[in-house]
């Protein structure tokens, strides 16, 4: 009775997180200069239960059902829009299983297979130093596997992620605006809002543009992930000599330390997902409002990333994973532009 009434509860729970959208709420009004009109200090908070609310469709993975897996010729099986939730009995459902070579190498990132003997994973909880909770709260765990909580990818095992469950990540979204010879904002012509530029990087993996981010190390706090990986993607800090090195994260604490914003945290539709293993992150948006602090560094890109550049941000802007809709979100807290079409105003 208690096993059956555990599994209703955490179908409901499954149900709930993937028909769930994100919700933005505020203190104040649509943008951070409304706010700080009314308020001498606000915050943000996104409720970010799953990713549907971003694109708008009900299902909350589009590319993390994506064929083949990156890095890879492996197709996954097909999952229609109507079988992604593990609500929707599937009998044939015949995924394909798949995790990476280099996964399987064992290197000190990722977890041992879940048939070895001596290894037991805690999953839903802080596993000595490995953070095994979810964002978006409990998730399944089903013949030993954690089950992916916005549903069917077409693909078991962890593919290119480490951990079984949860791969926490941070991404650092890093702003200003864009200002003429003369420094002044430049605005849109059509929709008359000043235009926010953000840091993005060419990862080498895929081509694809993206925000610098990357994995929170085991005992690591979010805070330092962000700062290492802008350091380490957008500014090159892993090949700069130890000198160079302490100047850099003096100018790095000091555009860190400042008041930021946190944009999203919760499950990411990636093309690594898999159906045992999947991609979450908090995205916080740094903004340098005068351009000062980042006119003292300058880009280069390293470790991960081929390229690294200044991004208008725009509704034109084609990014990897859902990084889209965290630069839109950034957009709209920021009170900057995005579309040129005219533009709904923010809740209440």
């Amino acid at each position: 009775m208690a096993g059956g009434f555990l599994g209703k509860t955490l179908a409901a729970v499954s149900l709930s997180v993937a028909l769930a959208s994100v919700t933005v709420k505020y203190l104040g009004g649509c943008s951070v200069a409304a706010c700080r009109n009314s308020l001498s200090s606000c915050r943000f908070h996104v409720n970010s239960n799953m990713m549907s609310g971003f694109n708008g469709t009900k299902h909350s993975h589009n590319k993390a059902r994506t064929s083949p897996y990156p890095g890879s010729k492996v197709q996954r099986s097909q999952v229609p829009n109507d079988k992604v939730g593990w609500f929707v009995e599937w009998r044939d459902y015949n995924p394909v299983e798949y995790t990476a070579v280099s996964v399987l190498a064992g290197p000190r990132w990722a977890d041992p297979q879940i048939s070895e003997s001596n290894f037991s994973p805690k999953f839903n909880e802080k596993d000595g130093q490995v953070e095994r909770k979810s964002q978006n709260g409990l998730y399944e765990v089903e013949n030993g596997r954690p089950r992916n909580p916005a549903g069917r990818t077409g693909l078991v095992g962890r593919g290119l992620l480490g951990r079984w469950g949860p791969n926490h990540a941070a991404d650092p979204i890093i702003t200003r605006w864009k200002r003429d010879r003369s420094g002044n904002k430049i605005t849109h012509p059509t929709s008359g809002k000043n235009i926010l530029q953000f840091v993005a990087i060419k990862r080498k993996d895929c081509g694809e543009w993206a925000i610098p981010g990357g994995m929170v190390d085991p005992g690591e706090k979010i805070s330092a992930t962000l700062k290492r990986e802008f350091g380490e993607e957008a500014l090159n800090s892993l090949q700069k000599s130890s000198a160079e090195k302490r100047e850099l994260q003096d100018k790095l604490h000091r555009l860190f330390s400042q008041e930021h914003l946190v944009i999203y945290k919760g499950y990411v539709d990636d093309p690594r997902n898999t159906d045992n293993a999947w991609m979450e992150t908090e995205a916080v948006n740094y903004h340098d409002e005068t351009g000062e602090i980042m006119d003292n560094l300058t880009l280069e890109a390293g470790d991960d990333a081929g390229k690294v550049k200044w991004m208008d941000i725009s509704d034109k802007l084609k990014l990897y994973a859902s990084h889209t809709q965290f630069i839109k979100l950034v957009a709209e807290k920021r009170g900057a532009h995005w579309s040129e079409d005219s533009e709904t105003g923010c809740p209440g």
